[in-house]
């Protein structure tokens, strides 16, 4: 397995990134677009807006960073980790391809990523996940996640969200 770590838009395949998150840029469309009738283009569009977002906000900050493991040749499970602040750390869009589930890639990269940010010393690494989502909890507590909040806090928006668990790993070096 290969680990990929972008630090720019010029450096990220996008057709390659939104293979990874075609079925939730599928539910999206549904939500975002049900009056186009084409649903591949109503797809398409929000994976513009995606690559869009990416390219002139995500990347355009400091201390963002996206996350792809590759296996086999076919990019398997990706997220984005922002840099809060020194020793704090968000992640967003941890998501496995459909047909990679259930064979430890989003534990893998979540294990990757904590080793190389434990090589800087001390951190603190949260994350938000739906309480329904069983199997991607599930996931974090086996990578030592601990629930530390009844619900998620985003640290981009700076919202709450009482379908969310706030979820943190903590290294004290």
């Amino acid at each position: 397995m290969k680990l990929h770590i972008f630090k720019s838009f010029e450096a990220l395949d996008g057709a390659r990134l939104m293979e990874i998150y075609r079925e939730g840029n599928e539910e999206n469309a549904d939500e975002l677009y049900p009056d186009i009738a084409d649903r591949t283009a109503a797809r398409e569009r929000v994976e513009r807006e995606f690559l869009n977002y990416l390219k002139t906000d995500f990347f355009s900050r400091g201390g963002r960073e996206y996350w792809v493991l590759e296996d086999g040749g076919v990019w398997v499970c990706a997220l984005r980790l922002y840099l809060v602040h020194s020793g704090l750390y968000y992640i967003e869009a941890l998501e496995t391809r459909p047909e990679y589930r259930r064979r430890g890639y989003a534990a893998e990269l979540l294990n990757r990523m904590t080793d190389e940010l434990k090589r800087g010393g001390a951190f603190r690494l949260c994350d938000c996940v739906s309480k329904r989502n069983i199997a991607s909890l599930n996931t974090h507590f086996k990578c030592g996640f601990k629930i530390a909040a009844e619900e998620g806090f985003s640290y981009l928006t700076g919202e709450t969200n009482d379908r969310t668990y706030g979820l943190e790993l903590e290294f004290l070096g």
